[in-house]
């Protein structure tokens, strides 16, 4: 965990802004990276120039000839369309669209923008409507969401699918309309203009210099954004036209951070000399370009040496007339040669080698002409490189496993004064509420004073926390609320190991010599729970197990009977769940509602049912399915109980004994207790 305060930008910045544009183009590609691997493969083997293609370096596939798989003329003059086409045409922008889709506003927001995203690829017929598709998904998803609060928490208990169904049909049928005869025609035109710009700069000879750009942008975490938002789709569609593309490698060529990393080991000094080897292999075999970035921002200097090395790699293709057949992700050795296109290994080898050398010989200059005024730095203790670390993850945004292994013991310790800690979860009235008590009991028996543990909604979060705990798939969402937070990521808000980490942290800042934290605000005491709020009729066993869904519907069903909640909160559940499992860890989930479903909160109730042959949910095992509906902060209160209670192994194993319900109601009397 690192201090990021000072080198974080704040949300208006340039910099920020083009990092979460790229980071939003980023994520609708690279969950799709495995289809485009896919279609790689496809694409060197069976079009008419691949391996087994019929003109390929390989005699044609003996059992099936190759054009019905390619494409292409058959050897009895048939035509056939094959698989390369259809999957770059249709499959790789639907997936696209429904990813971005499916991020703006979930499963049915992914439906609507991949049928939006059909107008725009049927519009545009002949070109690879990658680009529209990034436009027409999240676009289609973001209207679906701003058409449905018009009527959110207003529609009559049974009719809430009904109107669902009927109001994502009608939004995809008129954004694919729009898509058709409007967006098409402006994405095609900017598609060609992007791709004759780019074919200009290679015909010309001229593509090198985007190393210029490139480089730094990588270091700075920019690079998505020209890599997601330009070269893949252009790449694409040149790897169908010709079978390879030399822009897949400008960014992800692995040689120039391979031979910057090899200088450091030979040339460097302190803790950049003796981590540089392990970050070659880590970069060089396993594809992680950012482990190298703290070395660059330790010495700027050595950019000179990537940009140089970069443009030599490109040189080298254009010079080869080598590519790639899709993108190699991540930016492996390994990765690069699977889907190097038939005919190119010299060219693509050798621009690896070639940029890695340049790189090397760029960057030995540098290192040795300024070796003696970095060795007397080290004598004098400074540690650049530490500090290099910090600034590389303020510029990420979040936290880097890899990169923190680079600091010396591989854990980095806080540089501020922590005393505000915030839990953030969707909603937060459930699992954050948990985690929170949890930690805040950690603290009190470790006697740590003076820092508050709260618990809020994601987007609730307003700049003023020193650490924010999340779940694993909410920790970037946090940290573009959070920027100046230390963030930790946890996957089990009951017993992470990080809880522990925390402690140790707080207890080294408070024993250490920190500087004395200023009077802590002091949390707002959570009203008192009501007798009511777990009842016995609300208290279940059963023998059996159950799916998920059928256990969120006996949870909403109960909350519903006992006048806590509306009929639409079980859809706001299941909203819930598609976001971030509920699952806690100790055999227990709480199942609860999104932070837009707190209309169809009337009063604050929870049930409980054991299952005693367990639920899976999302791949864990829970036994206990605690449905929770909170009325203003009446909740807090029930969860704290509910986390003391489930973080004891002792009391889950009577809980678990219980042979009624009547006796497991009596055991679980403390949730009550205000």
């Amino acid at each position: 965990m690192t201090d990021t305060a000072a080198a974080a930008k704040s949300p208006g910045t340039v910099r920020v802004g083009v990092q979460k544009f790229g980071t939003f183009l980023s994520g609708m590609i690279m969950p799709n990276i495995a289809a485009f691997i896919a279609w790689g493969l496809i694409t060197a083997l069976f079009i008419d120039t691949g391996w087994l293609g019929n003109s390929g370096p390989i005699p044609a596939w003996r059992w099936a000839d190759s054009a019905m798989l390619g494409g292409g003329t058959a050897s009895d003059g048939t035509e056939w369309i094959g698989l390369v086409s259809p999957i770059i045409t249709y499959l790789l922008p639907l997936l696209i669209a429904f990813t971005g889709g499916n991020v703006v506003y979930g499963h049915r927001g992914g439906v609507v923008g991949a049928v939006a995203a059909f107008g725009v690829i049927i519009g545009a017929a002949g070109t690879v409507m990658f680009l529209g598709a990034m436009v027409a998904g999240p676009v289609a998803a973001l209207i679906l969401k701003q058409v449905e609060k018009l009527w959110a928490g207003k529609v009559r208990a049974g009719f809430e699918m009904l109107v669902d169904n009927f109001s994502a049909g009608f939004v995809a049928f008129f954004t694919a309309l729009a898509a058709f005869f409007w967006l098409a025609p402006a994405m095609k035109w900017l598609t060609d203009l992007l791709g004759a710009v780019v074919g200009w700069l290679v015909d010309t000879g001229l593509i090198p210099l985007a190393s210029i750009i490139v480089e730094p942008a990588k270091v700075l975490f920019l690079n998505n954004a020209i890599n997601h938002g330009v070269f893949t789709p252009i790449g694409s569609e040149q790897a169908t036209e010709t079978g390879r593309s030399l822009l897949f490698l400008v960014e992800a060529n692995p040689g120039p951070g391979a031979g910057l990393l090899l200088a450091i080991a030979l040339f460097g000094v302190g803790a950049a000399r003796a981590t540089a080897p392990g970050a070659w292999i880590i970069q060089f075999l396993g594809g992680i370009h950012e482990v190298y970035f703290p070395y660059v921002l330790a010495k700027p200097i050595l950019l000179l040496g990537l940009i140089a090395g970069g443009a030599t790699g490109v040189l080298t293709n254009v010079i080869f007339q080598s590519g790639l057949v899709a993108p190699a992700s991540p930016g492996s050795i390994f990765a690069v040669l699977i889907q190097t296109a038939p005919g190119s290994h010299l060219g693509v080898i050798l621009s690896v080698i070639l940029s890695a050398g340049v790189t090397f010989l760029v960057s030995m200059l540098f290192l040795l002409g300024s070796r003696k005024r970095d060795l007397a730095a080290e004598a004098a203790g400074a540690d650049g490189f530490a500090s290099a670390v910090a600034q590389t993850e303020a510029n990420k945004g979040r936290k880097s496993s890899v990169l923190g292994g680079l600091v010396a013991g591989g854990t980095a310790t806080a540089t501020k004064t922590i005393q505000k800690v915030v839990f953030a979860c969707d909603a937060g009235m459930g699992s954050s509420a948990m985690g929170a008590s949890v930690l805040r009991n950690k603290f009190k028996a470790a006697g740590i004073e003076g820092v508050t543990v709260t618990n809020k909604a994601i987007a609730a979060l307003d700049g003023t926390a020193d650490l924010v705990v999340t779940q694993q798939q909410l920790t970037e969402r946090a940290q573009q609320r959070e920027q100046s937070a230390l963030h930790v990521s946890v996957d089990n808000f009951m017993n992470s190991p990080r809880y522990d980490e925390i402690t140790r942290m707080l207890l080294e800042q408070q024993q250490g010599g920190a500087a004395e934290p200023v009077a802590a605000e002091a949390a707002p005491a959570a009203p008192a729970a009501t007798d009511s709020v777990l009842a016995p009729e609300r208290v279940r066993i059963h023998a059996g197990s159950v799916s998920r869904d059928e256990a969120l519907r006996e949870a909403a069903d109960m909350l519903q009977a006992a006048g806590a909640v509306t009929g639409a909160y079980y859809d706001a559940m299941l909203a819930r769940e598609q976001t971030v499992s509920t699952y806690m860890g100790n055999e227990l989930a709480i199942p609860h509602g999104t932070n837009e479903a707190k209309d169809a909160v009337l009063a604050s109730a929870l049930t409980v049912v054991r299952y005693d042959g367990g639920v899976d949910w999302d791949g864990e095992t829970a036994t206990f399915v605690v449905g929770i509906a909170g009325k203003g902060d009446e909740h807090l209160s029930l969860l704290s109980n509910v986390a003391t209670l489930f973080s004891d192994d002792e009391q889950i194993a009577k809980l678990k004994a219980a042979a009624t319900p009547e006796e497991l109601y009596a055991l679980l009397q403390t949730v009550n207790e205000g």
